[in-house]
């Protein structure tokens, strides 16, 4: 389980981070493309750089996988997931809606995370066994009566596969047309959590892009799986559901045709 002091060390690892991140925003600074062909920037790794030693430092027993520099105490059952920038896109774009993704796994299951915004200076916050907060001040995943007045968010279709995108597209249509977004990486998940969003639907993602979200969406009432419906942990396929409303779930994997 996460203790107040872990969260405590999650808020402060989010502050290093944004100072580090924020001086270079708009700003001129290296970027290169990786083997998978994301982008990484001096951003990235400066912020992963700084919260990788403050969990060195005062959780020296803990692991850290960060999508930066890879794993150190890989057999620790207490596991720090970081993203230092989800969305470099938009962040190399100049747009301030990527965000610094901080998870605790314990056992392979996200206890603990963090979605940071540091320009905007939006945080949300949760843990297992306690609500979700938004700057500090608590906050609840919306109500949705029907699919059809939801609104729906996804990075981007590129993300599917043939396969995958025929899903999405079964729940597009299920949804409003013009409640479509696209675009947004993290900062959607918190949108759910604040009650804006209703639905994000994603596939190819990995550990250290989705750790953080499961307890912020999770602790604000809503619910977090796979394209099974099942709970997300370290072994997951990469597919993710994020659901406002959790009555909507059946109604969700029925739209993406995947109840059979």
């Amino acid at each position: 389980m996460a203790t107040r002091s872990d969260l405590d060390l999650a808020h402060r690892l989010a502050d290093l981070a944004g100072e580090a991140i924020r001086p270079l925003f708009r700003g001129d600074w290296d970027e290169e493309q990786k083997s998978d062909k994301s982008f990484v920037t001096e951003a990235d790794r400066a912020a992963e750089a700084v919260m990788r030693q403050l969990i060195e430092a005062e959780r020296p027993d803990d692991g850290i996988i960060g999508e930066e520099y890879g794993i150190r105490n890989e057999q620790a059952g207490r596991q720090w997931v970081l993203d230092p920038i989800d969305g470099t896109t938009s962040f190399i774009a100049g747009r301030p809606i990527f965000g610094t993704l901080i998870a605790l796994v314990q056992d392979g299951f996200p206890v603990l995370g963090i979605i940071d915004q540091p320009i905007g200076r939006e945080r949300w916050a949760g843990r297992t066994g306690e609500g979700t907060t938004f700057n500090g001040k608590p906050v609840t995943t919306a109500r949705c009566r029907e699919l059809a007045n939801a609104v729906l968010a996804t990075t981007t279709p590129h993300q599917f596969s043939d396969h995958e995108a025929d899903h999405f597209m079964g729940l597009a249509k299920a949804v409003a047309e013009r409640k479509i977004i696209y675009g947004g990486d993290c900062y959607n998940y918190g949108l759910v959590a604040s009650g804006h969003v209703d639905l994000v639907c994603e596939a190819g993602l990995k550990l250290h892009d989705f750790a953080a979200l499961a307890p912020v969406v999770e602790g604000a009432g809503g619910m977090m799986c796979d394209w099974r419906g099942e709970p997300l942990h370290a072994e997951s396929d990469g597919t993710a559901l994020a659901i406002g409303d959790p009555a909507r779930l059946e109604d969700v994997l029925e739209a993406m045709d995947l109840r059979h």
